[in-house]
Formats: C-alpha cells, structure tokens, sequence
C-alpha cells in the first residue's frame, strides 16, 4: 500500500521557508535534516520508503528538508551551521507535542546534539545513528586527511548532477555500497533532484567543520547510538568516541558497510529491534484482525515482510528458508486471516 504524508511549511528566523513532512500517528520522532533530503521524492524512494513505513508503524514520523534542498527555498544565500540550527528550531518550534525523540543521521546528528542542549525540556529521547561529533576536516590530524576532505568538496562541486556514471557510483557507494542496481540508480537520480552542485559542495564543507564532540558530555538526555563498522561515510569510531561523550549513552555496533541502513541486511532488524526497546515500544502493536487470527511469531514475522512489498524468493533469502516453505506459510496465514490474496493480506497488515 502506498503511504501517505502530509506536507507543510514553516519559517525559519530568517524567513527561509522549510518544508516539513508528517506521516503516521503517536509519539513525535522529528528527524534532524541531513545532506540528502527530498520529502516528496523520498516517499517514492526503495531507500527511503522503508524508513518511512518503519518509523511511523506506531509513531507521528516528521522530517524535513534542509535550506536549499527538496521542497525547501532553493535560493538562499546563508548555508551556514548555524542557519541549519535555526531551521531545525523553527520545524521543533511548529510542534505542538512538549516533548518528542530527536533522531540524528550522519551530521543530523550534530544538529540534534546541539538541540538537545538548548531544548533538553522538549527531547525525551535521543537518538544518533552513523552520526559524528566532529567533520572531516574538524578530525583531520595530517595535511593528506585535510586534502582529501577538499577534494571531495570540489569533486561535487564538478561531478554533482552529472550524467556521469562514474561519479554516481563513486558517491553512491558512499552512501549505500551493498544496495541493490535499483537503489544505486535511484540514489543518483535523488543527487541531481535535491540541490544544486553549488548547494551540495557549500553544505559538505560547512559539515567539514561540525565539532560538538565537547558539547556532547554536557547532554543528560536518554540516548542510543548505533552505528555501521563499515560505514566508509562516517568511520566507526567517530559512534565510539559519541557513545563515550555522552554520559550513560548506549552503543550498538551494526553488522553493515552501509550508511543508509537498508531493510534487506540483518542490521536493519537489529536497529529497529534496539529503537522499539530504548523508546518501549517492544511489544508488537497489531491490527485487531491480526491478534485475533492468533498468528505465531513466526508467522507474524511472515506477514510483515509481506506487507514491505518482498516477494515469496525475498523472503527466503531473507528468512534463510526455501520458497516453497515460505509459500506453504503463507497459504497458512491466509487461512487463519481468512483472505484468499496477498493483496488482501497486505491491506489487514497495514490496516490501523
């Protein structure tokens, strides 16, 4: 089933108009921007839409789009830090809930340490997944480490929006290097749509100089960090060196090369499983019809990545089984759900 969002706008101290999208009903999670964002696009997004269908299962999901990306005003002048800041205080400021989870993406992650600082009153949990504390030329502690980090700079300012395959697959395997040739394309396509190449390489090297590692040991805020061993966007050890800022923080260190966790790789299951249990959400919240159908876990298991759209083969790479296990499940499933299709048993899966 599709999902649907609602799209706003508000307006940031310098009159900057932010796009800001909703989806989902409960508990507020307001995701702090980071570089890539298109809330219109995401929603279309095999990157993207996973997340989006995970975090508003049972929560009121916001994000938006930074100064000069997505549905957000293209043509602004000031990209700094510290009119990123203000941005993220007026989409918090738009929500009426006293108090909701802050999630913090890659450099999302520095916003949302700052926010939390500021605003400790209005976050109830933090949360920071492949984040840092300091960018890469903040960390850089050789002359070849601050050379690589201006090089990438000029690089999107020269390669961004390209028709060049090279260069889409070289940042896109930053970002998601075990996805698959649909993620990777779509990936590319969201590089040229979201900013400018002017807008993309002045918001990377305004996010080379973040440095809040300090600002992090004053937060007294519930917080989880998870992040990738391979991430080869943001290296381990900047979650590490977090998780020991922040005091009483808890790490989770995720089996994956990707900066972008993807549903398909087990990390994504423990993510998800990690976030439920730290805002206490654990115990599954199902569909009244679902309950009664009295499923096994298994094959409550079953029928969820049904409803992520996976066909009968994905499933059972996924599950480890065989395809003609999983489709004798399914014929069981649908029996106790009393439907006769997959389309069915998707609608009663997704139903509130």
């Amino acid at each position: 089933m599709k999902l649907s969002q609602t799209i706003r706008f508000c307006t940031s101290a310098d009159g900057t108009r932010i796009a800001v999208a909703s989806c989902g009903q409960g508990q507020v999670i307001l995701r702090a921007a980071h570089w890539l964002s298109h809330v219109d696009y995401d929603l279309e997004s095999p990157v993207w839409r996973p997340w989006l269908r995970a975090m508003s299962a049972r929560n009121r999901f916001v994000r938006y789009d930074p100064r000069g990306c997505g549905l957000s005003d293209r043509h602004v002048s000031d990209l700094s830090l510290d009119a990123w800041h203000a941005d993220l205080d007026a989409v918090a400021a738009s929500i009426e809930d006293p108090r909701f989870v802050l999630l913090g993406l890659s450099q999302g992650g520095a916003l949302a340490i700052v926010y939390a600082l500021r605003y400790p009153e209005r976050v109830s949990h933090l949360v920071l997944l492949n984040a840092y504390g300091q960018g890469a030329r903040t960390r850089a502690q050789t002359e070849a480490e601050r050379l690589e980090a201006e090089t990438l700079v000029n690089f999107v300012r020269i390669g961004w929006g390209r028709d060049n395959p090279a260069f889409c697959q070289f940042f896109t395997n930053l970002f998601i290097p075990d996805g698959t040739p649909e993620q990777h394309r779509w990936w590319g396509d969201l590089e040229r749509l979201t900013a400018t190449p002017e807008v993309a390489a002045q918001l990377l090297w305004q996010m080379q100089g973040i440095d809040v590692l300090q600002l992090a040991t004053m937060l007294r805020v519930p917080t989880l960090i998870a992040h990738s061993r391979g991430d080869v966007r943001v290296p381990f050890d900047q979650g590490c060196k977090l998780a020991a800022a922040i005091p009483g923080a808890s790490f989770v260190p995720l089996e994956s090369k990707n900066h972008v966790l993807l549903p398909d790789e087990p990390a994504w299951s423990v993510f998800q499983a990690e976030l439920a249990a730290f805002l206490g959400q654990d115990s599954p919240v199902r569909p009244r019809a679902i309950s009664e159908a009295d499923l096994t876990p298994a094959e409550a298991a079953l029928l969820d990545l049904v409803a992520e759209g996976l066909d009968n083969r994905a499933i059972a790479e996924r599950l480890g089984k065989s395809v003609k296990t999983v489709r004798n499940q399914l014929s069981v499933i649908f029996g106790k759900l009393g439907v006769h299709s997959r389309s069915q048993a998707i609608v009663i899966a997704l139903s509130n």
